[in-house]
């Protein structure tokens, strides 16, 4: 992650070109596809979300918007259908304030955060195709939400800075990665889901976003290919170098970015067939472009192994933000060639984007070290944040009163960067604990055979993973509180959560200026201060009610 200013830069007319060409074929190949290949199911009117602050637990309103007009079933029953409702109205605040079509992109964001941006769009299209609750009776409504949104990820295709990103950081470089491999994961699973399958002996057709597979694909793969030089032998034994520029630093975040892409590309990467003009770095032979590419695979354990072994930990034991060699810019001493110079200052996404990494390492090789490293993470975790003492208000290292927050947090100062920082977290939370996918399930089942030695069955494995994961949904349920209370009129998410969700003393304001006790925020509102309410807030709200949505649709075994 490198802090710096906007530079999103509208490159002229061929830009300009490109965007309205794909918002017209994205229009036109929708409404062809819908005419000639029908989804299995019949589809309905369009819903309309409203983006206004909805009480978080209140089941009294909503559930009428989501059902399906034609279907005698029941709605989906609360408090999963108001917790749908809320996260809709997060992403329509989201894309409908920040996002402009025209320019495919969100010109307040930066970079690195628009890229983070985009995964968040795909990841909650995917948990809402994907909910079992919602295929049945409201695939009709949200058949046309996904088609809204999807529309606003292909238009970013275009609107992507690339040509800057590919001079930046190396961290810069794999959040762009990891976008395009969750844009490719919903195209895959939501044409599965509702439109390959054959119906009365016809043969299922594709959906019709699955055109902007191979361009999300070429994109993943180039910038894959971009940030793997950073990988560096010379100094400390391993690892990825934050930046090509600057004095090398090791830190946690280039690693864990380059772990959870590295085995992304091996589980997910569908092949590349553009042969583009920029390539990555000259090379003596061509970079594999096949799926489940062994080379991925490595590079994901290696990163791992290295990170693990690194003691990159500091109190609590989470992640501190990396390390510095010792000597480095010394022209008296010796440089040392070792991480041996740790900035112990903690951020919630560095102890989140290794879990999707762990996951995806779970699912390659069956090993069950790696669930378990992840689930003693998510403990400290929570730990850190004071839970279960809800009522606390002293600092525990990573929030309080169980409310995961940044240090900038309660200062009202956080940057750009680090108001993006607990989205990051939420969304890898919900990536290690979701179900498996009807291709994941495939995967393993082509593995299948005798477990490793020491190991269980991947089903055992897999089923006591999640009851694990079910554990954790309180704690998701609170922060998804202290998050909802900070919207304002306009349905805009707030960083301090801990203000409302714990009636802190807010020294800059007196307490008849902020009443805690409902969402409606008064004049001088304590959220307001620093950079206030930004896209990167908003989908920070956005993450968790994903998560708090996947919890409570689960169908894990208890």
């Amino acid at each position: 992650m490198a802090s710096r200013p906007s530079s999103w830069s509208f490159a002229g007319p061929s830009r300009s070109l490109y965007i309205i060409l794909a918002l017209y074929l994205v229009s036109f190949s929708a409404v062809a596809n819908s005419l000639a290949h029908p989804p299995q199911r019949p589809l309905g009117e369009p819903s309309s979300t409203s983006a206004r602050p909805v009480d978080a637990f209140d089941n009294s309103s909503g559930d009428a918007a989501f059902r399906d007009p034609d279907s005698q079933q029941s709605p989906i029953p609360p408090p999963t259908s108001t917790t749908l409702q809320n996260l809709l109205g997060a992403l329509h605040v989201m894309q409908d304030k920040y996002f402009v079509l025209w320019l495919g992109a969100w010109p307040t964001s930066i970079d690195w955060t628009a890229a983070v941006l985009g995964t968040h769009v795909s990841a909650v299209l995917s948990s809402l195709t994907s909910s079992a609750r919602l295929q049945n009776s409201s695939l009709a409504v949200l058949e046309n939400t996904v088609n809204h949104f999807f529309s606003h990820t292909s238009t970013f295709y275009f609107g992507e800075n690339a040509f800057s990103l590919r001079n930046q950081a190396y961290d810069d470089m794999l959040w762009v990665v990891l976008d395009w491999l969750e844009n490719i994961k919903f195209q895959d699973l939501h044409s599965e889901l509702h439109y390959t399958t054959p119906s009365n002996d016809t043969p299922g057709q594709p959906w019709h976003g699955t055109q902007f597979r191979n361009p999300a694909a070429h994109r993943a793969r180039l910038f894959y290919e971009l940030a793997s030089v950073g990988w560096d032998k010379t100094l400390c034994g391993g690892g990825m170098i934050w930046n090509p520029n600057l004095i090398p630093y090791k830190n946690a975040i280039t690693n864990e970015l380059f772990i959870s892409a590295s085995i992304g590309m091996y589980l997910y990467f569908p092949g590349d067939p553009i042969d583009s003009p920029f390539l990555a770095y000259s090379q003596t032979a061509p970079a594999p472009r096949n799926l489940h590419n062994p080379a991925h695979l490595q590079a994901a354990m290696d990163g791992y192994t290295w990170l693990k072994n690194s003691h990159m930990t500091g109190p609590g034991g989470l992640y501190g933000d990396g390390f510095h060699i010792s000597g480095w810019q010394s022209s008296s001493r010796p440089k040392s060639r070792k991480c041996d110079v740790l900035n112990t200052m903690v951020y919630t996404y560095n102890q989140g984007v290794i879990l999707s990494g762990l996951r995806g390492l779970w699912l390659a090789t069956w090993s069950q070290a790696y669930l378990e490293d992840g689930h003693e993470l998510i403990e400290k975790v929570l730990k850190a944040t004071g839970w279960p003492q809800t009522s606390s208000t002293v600092w525990a290292g990573l929030g309080r009163g169980g409310v995961l927050e940044e240090a900038c947090d309660s200062r009202g100062d956080c940057s750009q960067d680090g108001q993006t920082f607990k989205g990051i977290f939420f969304h890898h939370l919900a990536e290690f604990c979701r179900s498996l996918r009807p291709h994941e399930e495939r995967f393993l089942a082509n593995n299948a055979g005798n477990p490793p030695p020491g190991q269980e069955s991947w089903n055992t494995t897999y089923h006591g993973h999640l009851r694990r994961c079910h554990a954790y949904g309180s704690w998701i349920e609170h922060n998804a509180r202290a998050a909802l209370v900070t919207r304002d009129h306009d349905g805009k998410f707030a960083c301090e959560q801990q203000l409302a969700s714990l009636g802190a003393a807010d020294y800059r304001n007196p307490p008849d200026e902020l009443d805690a006790s409902t969402v409606n925020v008064v004049p001088r509102d304590s959220n307001d201060r620093g950079r206030g309410r930004t896209v990167e807030t908003q989908s920070g709200g956005v993450a968790v009610l994903r998560a708090l949505h996947q919890w409570q649709t689960s169908d894990v075994l208890l």
